[in-house]
């Protein structure tokens, strides 16, 4: 009897250790690059590799993409907040209406225009605060991850948003550490020798806070904020599931030298300036790499979910070495852009056990969907939202490791005007629908459709010999904008907003 109690004991014990693993939540990292063009790694998300691919030394994307799956088809905005607040909601850019970069209090950061005025956006971000005008009230992701036991960690750029409202600190958006993050969408400095920034007269807003224990020392910006994302897991790490909200300053301008990398690409014949880009890159690659290790090391990769992301295309309008608009090829423009070069994006996900190593998918997915995709994969409960959620769960895609033929359409509207100038950078909506992608430009009423399965490069305007499909895809385009009530720019000639692109045809 007594063998029978011990036996009945023991399957017990074995029963809900197995029901307490199988309950165990994974930890999640959300690793976050600023400005990274879909090219600027030496993994290729296209059907070759490029000349590019060949230039940058990205290892640990390398390792991440044959542990898990990449997105050759992934889409973010053409402008960082824009994609920043869509992470942490769900929503679109034309229904959040953060639809420019943010940083002064109810200031826009438009750039004048002669023949446009230009909406008012939500300026200020995200808020927790209904009292604040100017701002997109909602749930976001680390909030809801940490009413369901998460300890919630951002690491680096927010952007989230303006000076003096809520919306500038990540405590006040769900998280329980802020390291390094504020209002300012970029450093003053990346180098510790120069305290990034801090001490610059009339530069204090893009000062890097909180890295106090690095000024002075010899240390990359990438470096320091790795160290102190790690240092905060040391407290939490098996102890409670971690949501780690990785979000590199880097690789957005000012383009300094990572010395660590730096000379190799000198030698190789790049010019200086492109030579200090592919030290960032790589740069942020070894941060990748470190939490990877760490993750190893300590018995946590097994559960944590790994995903892979930038905010936006590569910049390439300014500030780079060689030809404007050539840094993304074969993709067309960069950072700001309608084009593929402003918002298309390297995009990998590590899930243990649930997805094919070295896999690829071909379906194209938007920074939205990261909202629903980490709640599902989380397993979270969600609930009720302030905001109505755009994204789709890409989780089906990645467990079946099929492709979903998806048809649904994906959107971008910016009523804006960035600060750069080149091919596709206007105020504009755009809508892609299956192979074919409509832009619509808000000065000229112009169309422009291009089949982006056989153009990739956007060479060839098809909207003329193609009527019947621009009419499909702007009636598309126009209901989404209706049914959001998308903010429209006022024509300055005829004191009338700008009409939504199906109103053209009639």
């Amino acid at each position: 009897m007594k063998n029978l109690y011990l036996i009945s004991f023991y399957v017990l014990f074995i029963f809900f250790s197995t029901l307490r693993a199988q309950e165990q939540k994974p930890n999640v990292v959300l690793f976050l690059v600023d400005d990274m063009g879909w090219q600027d790694t030496s993994v290729p998300f296209w059907t070759e590799e490029t000349a590019f691919n060949k230039r940058y030394h990205t290892p640990n994307m390398e390792r991440l993409a044959n542990k898990g799956t990449k997105f050759t088809q992934a889409y973010a905005t053409p402008i960082c907040s824009p994609s920043r607040v869509s992470i942490l909601t769900g929503a679109n850019a034309a229904r959040h209406r953060v639809t420019n970069w943010t940083l002064n209090k109810n200031e826009s950061k438009d750039a004048a225009d002669e023949h446009l005025e230009f909406p008012q956006w939500n300026m200020n971000g995200i808020s927790n605060s209904e009292d604040v005008p100017n701002s997109f009230v909602a749930n976001t992701l680390p909030q809801i991850l940490q009413q369901n036991g998460y300890h919630t960690i951002h690491a680096g750029k927010a952007h989230l948003g303006a000076k003096n409202t809520p919306g500038q600190d990540p405590l006040h958006l769900g998280f329980d550490v802020n390291i390094a993050g504020h209002a300012a969408g970029a450093p003053e400095s990346f180098l510790g020798t120069e305290n990034f920034g801090n001490g610059k007269a009339g530069k204090s807003e893009w000062a890097v806070p909180g890295l106090e224990k690095y000024h002075g020392k010899d240390i990359f910006l990438t470096e320091a904020i790795t160290r102190e994302a790690l240092l905060s897991l040391d407290k939490v790490a098996g102890k409670k599931p971690f949501f780690l909200h990785m979000s590199h300053y880097a690789v957005h301008a000012p383009i300094m030298a990572d010395e660590r990398f730096y000379q190799k690409y000198l030698d190789s014949g790049l010019d200086k300036t492109e030579a200090k880009y592919a030290s960032m890159v790589e740069g942020m690659d070894k941060s990748l790499g470190d939490i990877m290790d760490y993750l190893e090391e300590n018995n946590l990769e097994e559960n944590t979910i790994i995903l892979f992301m930038s905010d936006n295309g590569g910049l390439s309008a300014h500030a780079r070495g060689g030809e404007p608009h050539t840094h993304n090829a074969p993709l067309n423009s960069g950072k700001g852009s309608a084009y593929e070069g402003g918002i298309r994006v390297p995009m990998l996900v590590y899930w243990p056990k649930k997805i094919k190593p070295a896999s690829s998918i071909d379906d194209y997915v938007i920074i939205e969907d990261f909202f629903p995709s980490i709640l599902e994969m989380t397993k979270s409960h969600i609930p009720a939202l302030k905001q109505k959620v755009d994204g789709q769960s890409f989780v089906s895609l990645m467990e079946e490791n099929n492709q979903s033929l998806n048809q649904r359409p994906l959107f971008w509207h910016y009523p804006n005007k960035w600060g750069g100038s080149g091919p596709g950078i206007a105020p504009f909506s755009s809508v892609r629908k299956g192979d074919y992608k409509l832009i619509y430009y808000h000065k000229d009423r112009r169309f422009e459709l291009f089949n982006i399965r056989k153009d990739i490069g956007e060479t060839t305007n098809i909207s003329e010999t193609h009527t019947k499909k621009t009419k499909e895809l702007a009636t598309i385009l126009s209901s989404y904008l209706e049914s959001v009530d998308a903010q429209m720019p006022l024509d300055k000639r005829t004191k009338k907003k700008v009409e939504l692109p199906i109103k053209i045809f009639k």
